[in-house]
């Protein structure tokens, strides 16, 4: 039996929405590592002034380690949406799956080692491939398993983040690395492109071990499982009935997540309050985001403000990848070379320039074509069947 695409026009519109405000949460965060390096400095110390200070500590707060979590729900979410309609047509989802994950895992490659280090697609698709052999549980089975696998091991860590502090407790917190700081600088400001390559290269390779796929699994993994149990009850379907429901949790999710959040504003920054803060406050507030996202898609007088994130969500990889593109030619040395010459408020104010350009450009082209450009080669290849791509009487 020949396999269809499902048209483009069956879509839930709040899942949209969520994607194209993951969008901009993940472009904030991304931002920071495209033009610092981030992951070796104090941000506190390495930018001076009040307006840099607040910046980053609006980042860390409410964006930070909030919109991957709720990007990989929405991964989980559309898979098990995927396998229904599949499923429905007579044709093997697994096969299909598998070709979709490997093609994912193809673009992740080229986006990692060619463009920019800190690419999430590969590990999507990795944990996707593990994912496969979950997604046929029910929906309680696989929230109530993608909790315990986030939560317990999760915990774990942290209190034993808190028994190496007693143990050692005049060990410094810091995340700076002079010598590791100093060389990305050098290889995105003044390398070749094979010396920024290789640099890259050396931090995926050295982010990407064993025991980074083992942190996978306990934190992208069970965020697919509690998405695609979501998505079996169908949350994001017929809102208006559950409403109520929904904005309590929305409440007591941003509450409980903001608190966390701030603890190493409020306590002082230590490897327990770091770590609580991404793994669980990040965590907290991903869901309460995809829940306001949900309650705001139902009042038709905001569908003109939301209407742009559905159309930048609906070319989400494409949008994605292009970030990365224009940003590493801003900031490395083979384009702009600005890399370590900007503070994160100018970053962040580049950030949101770059994604209203996003907004608008997305809204013109998804009224002419169906898919995006790398939406409609993901599409295409996974189904071997050249899609449909400009939209019929489009100008």
């Amino acid at each position: 039996m020949e396999l269809k695409a499902q048209p483009a026009g069956n879509r839930i519109v709040s899942i949209d929405r969520m994607r194209g405000f993951s969008l901009l949460g993940i472009f904030l965060v991304n931002m920071i590592s495209f033009h610092s390096p981030y992951f070796y400095i104090d941000p506190e110390k390495w930018w001076h002034g009040t307006l840099n200070l607040f910046t980053y500590r609006f980042i860390d707060i409410f964006v930070q380690a909030s919109f991957y979590p709720l990007f990989a729900m929405l991964f989980g979410y559309g898979l098990v949406i995927l396998r229904e309609r599949t499923l429905e047509k007579g044709v093997r989802f697994n096969l299909l799956a598998i070709r979709r994950l490997s093609i994912l895992l193809f673009m992740g490659l080229i986006h990692a080692f060619l463009i920019w280090e800190g690419d999430i697609l590969i590990t999507y698709a990795v944990c996707g491939f593990v994912f496969l052999l979950f997604i046929g549980w029910d929906a309680r089975r696989l929230l109530l398993s993608g909790l315990i696998l986030y939560v317990v091991p999760n915990l774990l860590l942290l209190c034993l983040l808190g028994m190496s502090m007693v143990a050692s407790p005049d060990e410094p917190f810091t995340m700076y690395n002079k010598e590791a700081a100093n060389q990305a600088l050098i290889a995105y400001q003044t390398g070749s492109f094979t010396e920024v390559t290789e640099q890259r290269m050396t931090e995926w390779f050295k982010n990407n071990d064993l025991m980074g796929f083992i942190f996978y699994l306990i934190t992208i993994l069970p965020l697919f499982m509690i998405g695609a149990g979501a998505a079996k009850l169908r949350l994001f379907e017929n809102v208006e009935s559950k409403r109520h429901m929904m904005a309590y949790s929305a409440i007591a999710l941003t509450i409980t997540g903001v608190l966390i959040k701030s603890l190493p504003f409020l306590k002082g920054r230590t490897l327990m309050t770091d770590y609580a803060q991404d793994a669980f406050g990040g965590a907290m507030l991903a869901m309460a985001y995809a829940l306001i996202m949900a309650l705001a898609s139902e009042k038709r007088i905001l569908d003109a403000v939301l209407a742009p994130l559905e159309a930048a969500g609906r070319l989400s990889i494409s949008n994605y990848l292009f970030q990365s593109i224009v940003a590493t030619l801003i900031f490395y040395s083979y384009g702009f070379g600005y890399y370590g010459k900007v503070s994160i408020f100018a970053g962040s104010a580049l950030a949101l320039s770059i994604y209203a350009f996003q907004l608008a450009a997305s809204t013109w082209y998804i009224k002419r074509y169906y898919y995006g450009p790398v939406e409609w080669i993901w599409r295409s290849a996974t189904y071997m069947k050249t899609q449909r791509f400009k939209k019929e009487n489009a100008s």
